[in-house]
């Protein structure tokens, strides 16, 4: 069964680096297929793994929806919306790499109601979603994916913090909506961005009742890498924000067969 998981916090935190750094650590680990997808209007989860979806030839998925629910006059006869839907990511909105999958939801220009078009992109991407071993969401900074219910369950939520009420804030906004919109929650985990003081670890479990995994270490490296547009996956293994979430990860769980087999070799 597919494992989705989904990185969720305020602006500028550091989830679609810590998304892109998690993949990083899947591939090495053998823990593939991936697919990831950038919820964020911002579409910078791309960059951050060398995906151009423009230069592949790849369209968003809002760009599809608007194609077949508003230009090209709804369903086709026979055929179901949500099937439609699901064409159309599979031959337009996937890129398709040797190691993982991408595709981003874009940004909604059309006005109008997408109440008939994200129930149709709900289930086409549960579908496609049903072909990987794991499901790896980059969230955009508020709430409005959980509210669109783009994945009806996350196996795993990371939230990322930054030193500010706000962003205990959003922790508790962010599961009052899964509860409140019925979406099935596995486990949801406490991050602290690179601003994150980790002696305020301890503090955000008490408060805020979930499992603090460590912070995102600093790294210079990463930050170069951020400004030259190269991807994060080509980080050395040694670079302390990859061996920081390498760390948080192992915390939670994630280890590959080998190294459950084996752990004096791992």
């Amino acid at each position: 069964m597919v494992k989705i998981i989904a990185s969720m916090g305020r602006g500028g935190v550091g989830k679609s680096s810590f998304i892109a750094l998690m993949t990083k650590y899947l591939i090495e680990i053998g823990e593939t297929p991936i697919l990831l997808v950038d919820a964020d209007p911002d579409q910078s989860l791309g960059d951050m793994v060398g995906v151009d979806l423009e230069e592949a030839g790849k369209k968003t998925i809002t760009d599809l929806v608007e194609e077949v629910f508003f230009k090209a006059g709804g369903t086709l006869a026979g055929m179901a919306p949500s099937e439609r839907m699901e064409n159309a990511i599979w031959e337009e909105g996937l890129y398709e790499g040797e190691h993982f999958d991408f595709m981003a939801i874009g940004t909604k220009y059309t006005e109008g109601c997408y109440c008939t078009p994200d129930a149709a992109l709900k289930g086409a991407i549960g579908r496609v979603a049903e072909n990987y071993k794991y499901v790896l969401i980059d969230s955009p900074a508020g709430l409005e994916q959980l509210n669109r219910r783009i994945s009806s369950r996350f196996d795993e939520v990371f939230e990322i913090l930054d030193p500010s009420k706000k962003a205990f804030q959003h922790v508790r906004r962010a599961y009052r909506v899964i509860r409140e919109v019925g979406i099935e929650l596995g486990n949801l985990y406490l991050v602290g961005g690179y601003e994150f003081p980790e002696e305020l670890g301890p503090v955000a479990e008490r408060e805020l009742g979930f499992r603090f995994l460590g912070k995102i270490a600093y790294d210079e490296m990463l930050r170069k890498f951020v400004l030259e547009g190269r991807p994060l996956l080509e980080l050395p293994d040694d670079s302390p924000a990859y061996r920081s979430v390498k760390a948080m990860l192992e915390k939670a769980g994630y280890v590959s067969f080998r190294e459950l087999l084996f752990p004096a070799e791992g």
